[in-house]
């Protein structure tokens, strides 16, 4: 379809949130036309001032001339309501995690655009099958989920229905290629890729805490010190929202048919119901601003047997995504490493440790506990049997060279 090749192409965004408006910048960029709805009365008029701001302080430290902020400016306009999108060669919807609202916003859309147009949405937990389902056109529409920051994140999971064209995802993938973005294609399962596979980094923290093995100073302390990860599970779960967090984490074990590996926490529920839900209400499992605290010192062996416990189980959930065929091996690197900031792609990782050490810890864990959520993926246990690695011909060159027989992909920095 031209309307995605042309570099001045009209996109349209439904939702002008921090997403939205991140959505816009990043378009604009790329020397896209965007126009802004939102059904709050000066919600887009605001956005627009956001991005304005961003553009500043982009001039102020030198990654951007004046010249170019006015030009990207030029490019970004609010809307009164949806019919002003009829031109648009993409929408995307990013409004509230609503399935009937967003249902009902693509339908609308879907009588007003063209049939060449794309209808995308931003969900990061609904079904996209469902919501495609209410368009004119199901088969040009998709998921399209960026993370928070937008316009610094590299890394946007492309997420086709049920319904949607191959041609479509195609098209979608070379846009956001032509955006700057590094694109993953993941199939429509609750929390698609990142979400998912992230599950553990998060539970298996909860659960060290909940049975009194560690405190949350301590996780987040062997984490960063054995493991190699920038922030701690509970300095990211404050980050995030302990609200957000443990709604994402329900969604996905609803939609798993209630699957122990994403069993939500008791504790971080209670912390959302005391209203503890982190840095943006000034208290979460730390309080904000923090005062002088001393470093947290732990012993180095049971710092070992923390890292340890938890990345064997972010390792398994990486493994059953590659099983499931969520995502490809590559796609999964890229995904966590881009995305979600991980030292090193898990199943590197788990080359480098050696599939049979994994499955000798999930294999404790289950002997202790009897709890389903620590049974290995079949593909982990037969790689264990085997003696066989995730990347065998992992030597320079050799992903490079794999990597030949697909369309180029800009690399994440982690």
């Amino acid at each position: 379809m031209a309307g995605l090749e042309a570099r001045d192409g009209l996109l349209g965004v439904v939702g002008a949130g921090t997403m939205g408006a991140g959505i816009a910048q990043v378009a604009a960029g790329a020397r896209w036309h965007v126009v802004l709805v939102d059904a709050r009365p000066g919600a887009a008029e605001a956005a627009v001032g956001r991005v304005a701001a961003a553009l500043a302080r982009l001039v102020e430290k030198g990654r951007l001339i004046p010249a170019q902020r006015d030009e990207r400016l030029s490019r970004l306009r609010p809307a009164r309501g949806l019919g002003e999108l009829a031109p648009a060669a993409l929408v995307i919807e990013a409004i509230h995690e609503d399935l009937s609202a967003k249902r009902a916003v693509v339908a609308e859309l879907g009588a007003l655009l063209s049939d060449p147009a794309v209808i995308a949405t931003n969900t990061s937990s609904l079904s996209v099958t469902a919501i495609a389902a209410a368009a004119r056109l199901p088969a040009r529409a998709l998921g399209i989920h960026f993370f928070n920051p937008a316009p610094l994140m590299e890394v946007v999971e492309v997420v086709p229905a049920l319904q949607t064209e191959p041609g479509v995802v195609q098209e979608c993938v070379e846009l956001l290629r032509a955006w700057g973005k590094d694109p993953v294609v993941v199939r429509d399962t609750p929390g698609f890729l990142v979400n998912r596979v992230a599950r553990p980094f998060y539970g298996e923290a909860l659960r060290l805490v909940e049975e009194g093995l560690a405190t949350p100073e301590e996780v987040d302390a062997a984490m960063k010190t054995e493991a190699g990860f920038r922030m701690g599970p509970f300095e990211l779960m404050d980050l995030i929202g302990n609200d957000v967090n443990f709604a994402v984490t329900e969604s996905i074990f609803r939609g798993t048919g209630f699957d122990r590996r994403y069993l939500p926490s008791a504790l971080q529920q209670r912390h959302v119901e005391a209203g503890y839900l982190g840095r943006k209400c000034g208290r979460g499992f730390y309080t904000y601003p923090p005062g002088p605290v001393a470093p947290v010192r732990v012993d180095p062996e049971r710092a070992r047997w923390i890292a340890r416990r938890v990345l064997a189980l972010l390792i398994n959930e990486a493994a059953e995504a590659l099983r499931t065929r969520l995502a490809l091996a590559d796609d999964i690197e890229r995904a966590m490493t881009g995305a979600s900031h991980y030292p090193k792609g898990l199943l590197h990782w788990a080359d480098e440790l050696g599939a049979s050490e994994v499955v000798v810890t999930l294999e404790e864990l289950f002997g202790t506990y009897g709890d389903m959520r620590y049974r290995p993926s079949p593909l982990l246990s037969s790689m264990a049997r085997k003696g066989t690695k995730f990347f065998p011909a992992d030597v320079p060159g050799a992903r490079e060279g794999a990597r030949a027989a697909r369309p180029a992909a800009r690399t994440a920095k982690p």
